[in-house]
């Protein structure tokens, strides 16, 4: 939504909000817009849930003011990172209840003084993010719903069953879940838990999950489960069950992007003094840490050790047959 729409609307919800009842010509002349856009921006407020209502006595739309929270004491730092969650950095995960959230940022902001709420409004037309790519869910009442039922599964210790699309299978599988955690990572939800199908503890893909349903039944354990325990060195989520210490020579190119972030919790970085950098993990597992480094293409030297320098060797020798072939 464009940021002098969101200006529009928050103004709209002030006005509604005061008691008196305004009809769609007026809101349109008083905002300089067209009545076809005024229904527009009211459709946009049912659809986060704001409960504005018509009466046809006055010919005109009002918010019952009980609705809003009262008055919140928030400094203007406080104000402005609340909204900059809400209408800015939600674009960069899928975020359950995004609706709701929307809604709750709206009550605040309706709330604030008005030398803050103007200052926030005139803050956030210059601050923007960039949506990054997203598993979609593709099934069932999508993320609110799988999310919802999950959510309390883990609170309530219900089982579930899952009609589940794992690519590992090859197929859909059906598995009776215990589920322990959620977690977001890599651009998608993930549900950890006991799959009695796997006799161990396994992690699933919210977006693969193709059916859901409560038993009703509960189990006992998951309490002492740990996330940092369960994923161990992996570099990201599979672990493999085998330490490797992993040195890589990044060349002066992007040797100081690289070196910046810290993308392991064993990293050790050596600076060269050709401007390369020698970066060092102790990772479990291979598969994961294989792509962030092709990624990197021919900036990087994989100098130890030797079995990952040969499995990115032949990655490279298969990309290179590949689009020969073109």
């Amino acid at each position: 939504m464009k940021h002098s729409r969101i200006d529009r609307i928050m103004q709209i919800l002030t006005t509604l909000q005061a008691g008196k009842s305004y009809a769609v010509g007026d809101l349109s002349k008083m905002f300089g817009t067209s009545r076809r856009t005024i229904f527009r921006d009211l459709k946009e407020l049912q659809t986060i849930g704001v409960p504005y209502h018509y009466d046809a006595r006055s010919g005109g739309y009002t918010i019952e003011p009980e609705f809003f929270l009262p008055p919140v004491d928030l400094n203007l730092q406080e104000a402005l990172s609340l909204l900059l969650l809400a209408h800015k950095a939600s674009n960069q995960i899928q975020l359950p209840f995004k609706k709701s959230a929307l809604l709750a940022a709206l009550k605040i902001e309706n709330n604030l003084p008005a030398n803050i709420r103007q200052y926030c409004n005139t803050a956030l037309r210059n601050i923007s993010t960039r949506a990054i790519a997203q598993a979609p869910i593709y099934k069932m009442s999508g993320l609110d719903g799988t999310f919802a039922q999950l959510q309390k599964a883990i609170v309530k210790k219900y089982k579930v069953n899952i009609r589940y699309q794992s690519l590992f299978d090859g197929g859909v599988i059906d598995i009776e879940l215990c589920p322990y955690h959620l977690l977001y990572n890599n651009r998608a939800w993930y549900v950890i838990g006991l799959s009695n199908l796997h006799k161990s503890v396994r992690t699933f893909k919210l977006n693969r999950i193709e059916e859901l349903t409560n038993t009703g039944r509960c189990f006992l354990g998951g309490e002492k489960f740990d996330l940092y325990d369960y994923f161990g060195r992996a570099w990201s989520m599979i672990p493999e069950g085998r330490i490797y210490n992993i040195k890589l020579r990044f060349l002066p190119k992007v040797a100081g992007n690289v070196t910046e972030v810290r993308w392991h919790s064993t990293q050790q970085v050596t600076r060269n003094r050709d401007g390369s950098a020698t970066v060092e993990f102790r990772v479990d597992g291979l598969g994961e840490i294989s792509w962030w480094i092709l990624g990197y293409g021919d900036q990087v030297q994989v100098l130890a050790p030797k079995i990952l320098r040969k499995k990115i060797l032949h990655v490279a020798k298969n990309m290179v047959s590949l689009n020969e072939q073109i």
